[in-house]
């Protein structure tokens, strides 16, 4: 008798079994990789316009002589020139507008919240708590804050970035 020495049906069947379950842990471990180098791109890139945001409103108040107007979500300051520099969040469109001797700039996209709030300086020598106030004119301190996400692959994930400041008018007498 003759015995045949090619792979039996089920010699065969088990190696496409086992091939195939090599090649879904390895789709599965591909997609997993791009969706987490995906994700840290989309985190990165927030952060660095939300520091690019933060260095342009922390230059403008600094260098501010005044704070000139004031609500939750829009700063009015007036600069050394004594020309108004407006800061607008608008809540539908989830951005912050610089405007400047008319020129309109976004410097912040995507944002969910931003707040603005006054405060003067503590009166005790060496501290530093601020005291919040309503009134423009008596501001000495801005704090800012904002919460800014984005979605990926159209899921809202752990691409959020929250920033806050507490920028001291340098111009204003003290």
């Amino acid at each position: 008798m003759r015995r045949s020495s090619g792979s039996t049906l089920p010699e065969a069947i088990i190696a496409i079994g086992v091939t195939a379950m090599l090649v879904v842990a390895l789709c599965s471990f591909t997609v997993f990789t791009g969706h987490n180098f995906a994700a840290l791109f989309n985190y990165v890139d927030l952060d660095d316009v939300n520091k690019n945001a933060m260095d342009q409103i922390t230059r403008d108040v600094r260098q501010a002589n005044q704070v000139s107007g004031y609500t939750s979500n829009r700063l009015t300051l007036l600069d050394s020139d004594n020309n108004p520099i407006v800061y607008q969040y608008n809540t539908v469109n989830r951005t912050l507008v610089r405007t400047k001797l008319g020129v309109n700039k976004t410097i912040l996209t995507e944002c969910d919240k931003l707040k603005f709030e006054l405060a003067q300086r503590n009166t005790k020598y060496g501290g530093y708590d601020v005291v919040p106030i309503t009134n423009a004119a008596l501001c000495k301190v801005v704090n800012v804050s904002w919460l800014c996400s984005r979605k990926l692959l159209g899921i809202k994930e752990n691409t959020e970035s929250v920033q806050t400041a507490r920028i001291v008018i340098r111009k204003q007498g003290t």
